[in-house]
């Protein structure tokens, strides 16, 4: 409403009736005037009539002297009469506007007031509303910014209850807000009608769980209640906006205070924001929750995560060092857990995650600490015990595990076991990171001595070499990132004609003192630690660069293949195939030219990827060579199934041919073996002119080796040692 134009329009319509009422006035003033000059007209001509008469000399004068009077007196008796009617008529008119502007008058004044107490609430509700901003500390402590946000309500009106209720999924929560100090009596009586007409309000039975969190705010003018409540409501509902949150908001008085139609829609407008603000602050807080529960714990199983469990351990060595305290570790990994993603599916192991969690709960105590750091490894904190009483723990995990029968989503039994490294706080390290190493390298033992075992720490050498492969571990990382592991390439020559066939990429070490170290001295670090995907593609990279310059440069070398051996996670689909033909795209190598090399015993460890890999490999135009052959139990059963290319015989055979006759049939029978079924032999460790007489005697098709040619820095064919 454009409340300026609604008084000019009161003011306007005011002084047309004043206007109208003195032009009234005016008229019957001169109707009075105008009487009153009849009057004397008249009465002067009525006496001057009757004087003639009374001189007159005749009767008959006299009459008609007589008779003019009274004609005249008839006029002015007819003029009164119609001057007073009008007189009556402009008297009626005016009161009648009067009446009319009296009452105009009354509704512009009540028009006035509201204008004014309008204004007031406006900005009474302004000065609440500008106080509801929304932070971090607000939301994460709401109910205590409602108090603050109720300080400044009350100020608009003397409320006595201030509620929230939500309907949530454990019942209906209420939160009781009493507006200065009440009796006990008066806050039961409070609590009891306001809880019945709330639960009627969302629709629940009346028997509703009710959790009841109660809040006394201190307010000035305060309307004290001591007995017979009439509580009056004023609610406004919270939607559910698909959080499980719905329910009411609003306010309950009891004073004798009658509120007007304005003033409880400033209250619902102001409750329409407290709405907004107290439903987005608790969904906002228990998202907040949530985040800060998940950031410490695995929302699979509940148990704490690797983060916390670093922050837990740091700070139990802290402890324990001040207090002279010890404590163990456990380390737990769940033997073959693979076998059953694999055959039931990942919700199968996913509950049987679940139950682990449950096993490792059931044996540790309140100050334990349990935690997931990895797939299907579990780590635990002991407090303030020492490796007799963490092995005697760690045993009867391992027992309740192995006697627990799972089932599979599709109701197959079976049953897991567990491998477990236990290291002690201070016997067997003295730092965060040294529990860790000793405690791994504890559980890998347990695992290589058949698994479904405990062990522990065993000697300081054991240690010592911990620290040590933690130390190489960084070194590594920082060479990979460094580029200082490069690639040496070693011949690959036909043994009857020494001409090159190809190079095998052999990774070097540079360390930062210029020492160059072989692959043979990291490579199980390398491996363990997860660094091979790395190498792989630092030894792709570059053996394809140096391929590409002997290819444009149009060297004798560059019709060589390349052998680039590859580790055995690069068969279980971490796409390497991938990487290395958009290398030789970019590169310009044609793929025919590249032959990847994988240990036997990493081949067969997984056939079934392995073929997946193979057909994967071929599709690509790569080759493929199996290196070590002979060292397996099951050679001859996966040469019967698989193809290779290549298959480059165990040195640890060749190197002993000419003074044991088993290696020397060995060798020859496979050489035998792989020609009738067409594959390519390669020889390795020839290290003299006699191991190549006999090789070429047997027809092994290719040799490598120290006599053949020393591994270098550069694709370049040497000439062989005769």
């Amino acid at each position: 409403m454009n409340y300026t134009n609604h008084l000019e329009e009161l003011r306007f319509n005011f002084v047309n009736q004043i206007t109208e009422i003195l032009e009234n006035q005016t008229r019957t003033q001169r109707y009075s005037v105008n009487n009153i000059d009849l009057t004397h007209n008249v009465s002067d001509e009525i006496i001057g009539k009757l004087q003639t008469g009374l001189h007159a000399e005749t009767l008959a004068d006299t009459k008609v002297a007589m008779k003019s009077a009274m004609q005249s007196c008839e006029r002015m008796n007819k003029s009164l009469g119609l001057l007073f009617e009008q007189y009556k008529k402009q008297q009626a008119s005016n009161r009648t506007r009067i009446q009319e502007v009296i009452v105009e008058f009354n509704h512009a004044l009540h028009a006035l007031s509201s204008v004014l107490i309008e204004k007031d609430l406006l900005e009474r509700q302004s000065k609440v509303l500008e106080s509801i901003i929304l932070s971090h500390e607000h939301v994460s402590q709401w109910k205590e910014f409602v108090q603050e946000i109720l300080v400044d309500f009350h100020s608009i009106f003397p409320f006595n209850f201030f509620y929230i209720a939500f309907a949530e999924e454990h019942g209906l929560s209420l939160y009781l807000y009493m507006l200065g100090q009440y009796s006990p009596e008066t806050m039961k009586e409070a609590r009891q009608k306001l809880s019945l007409q709330m639960i009627e309000s969302i629709g629940l039975p009346k028997d509703a769980v009710l959790d009841i969190e109660e809040f006394v705010v201190p307010c000035d003018n305060a309307n004290f209640v001591n007995s017979q409540l009439d509580i009056k409501m004023i609610s406004v509902p919270v939607a559910d906006q698909s959080t499980n949150l719905a329910g009411l908001l609003g306010v309950a008085y009891a004073s004798n205070h009658k509120i007007s139609a304005q003033e409880e829609s400033v209250i619902r407008a102001i409750l329409s924001v407290m709405v907004m603000v107290v439903g987005s602050s608790k969904t906002l807080s228990r998202t907040l929750l949530e985040l800060e529960y998940y950031a410490l714990h695995d929302p699979l199983t509940g148990l704490y995560n690797r983060r916390q469990f670093n922050d837990i351990l740091e700070y139990e060595v802290e402890r324990c060092e001040r207090h002279n305290h010890e404590f163990s570790v456990l380390m737990i990994d769940l033997d073959n857990f693979k076998d059953i993603n694999d055959s039931f599916g990942h919700p199968t192991g996913d509950s049987a995650l679940q139950t682990i969690a449950d096993v490792l709960r059931k044996h540790t105590r309140k100050g334990d600490l349990c935690a997931r750091i990895g797939g299907d490894e579990f780590a635990i904190i002991l407090v303030e015990t020492g490796a007799e009483s963490g092995h005697i723990v760690a045993e009867a995990m391992s027992k309740t595990l192995r006697e627990t029968a799972l089932a599979s989503t599709q109701g197959d039994r079976y049953h897991l076991t567990m491998s477990i490294g236990l290291s002690c706080y201070p016997q067997d390290a003295k730092t965060a990171d040294e529990l860790m190493a000793g405690v791994d390298v504890a559980m890998y033992r347990a695992k290589a001595l058949g698994k479904d075992g405990v062990c522990l720490v065993q000697s300081i050498e054991e240690r010592v070499n911990i620290r040590e492969t933690r130390h190489q571990v960084e070194e590594l990382r920082d060479a990979l990132q460094d580029n200082r592991i490069v690639p040496y390439y070693q011949s690959i020559v036909d043994c009857k004609t020494g001409e090159v066939m190809a190079f095998e990429t052999l990774a070097r070490l540079k360390t930062l003192d210029g020492e160059t170290r072989s692959a043979a001295m990291f490579i199980e670090t390398i491996e363990k630690y997860g660094l091979s995907r790395d190498l792989d593609r630092v030894m792709i990279t570059n053996s394809l660069e140096a391929k590409r310059a002997l290819i444009k440069a149009n060297a004798p070398e560059a019709k060589a293949k390349i052998f680039i051996n590859l580790s055995v996670q690069e068969i279980q689909g971490r796409g390497i195939l991938g990487f290395a033909e958009e290398m030789c795209q970019q590169m310009e190598v044609p793929p025919e030219q590249i032959v990847f090399e994988l240990l036997e015993r990493d081949a067969i460890g997984d056939m079934t990827n392995m073929r997946k890999f193979l057909n994967n490999l071929r599709a690509k135009g790569f080759s493929f060579a199996l290196d070590d052959f002979g060292s397996g139990y099951n050679s001859f059963h996966y040469l019967r199934d698989l193809h290779f290319e290549f298959v480059k015989i165990d040195g640890a055979f060749v190197r002993n041919i000419m003074s044991s006759k088993l290696d020397y049939a060995l060798v020859h029978n496979l050489s035998r073996l792989c020609q009738d079924i067409g594959m390519l032999t390669i020889a390795e460790f020839v290290e003299n002119e006699e191991i190549l007489l006999a090789l070429q005697d047997m027809g092994i098709n290719y040799v490598q080796g120290y006599h053949v040619s020393m591994p270098i820095s550069e694709m370049r064919m040497t000439e062989r040692k005769r």
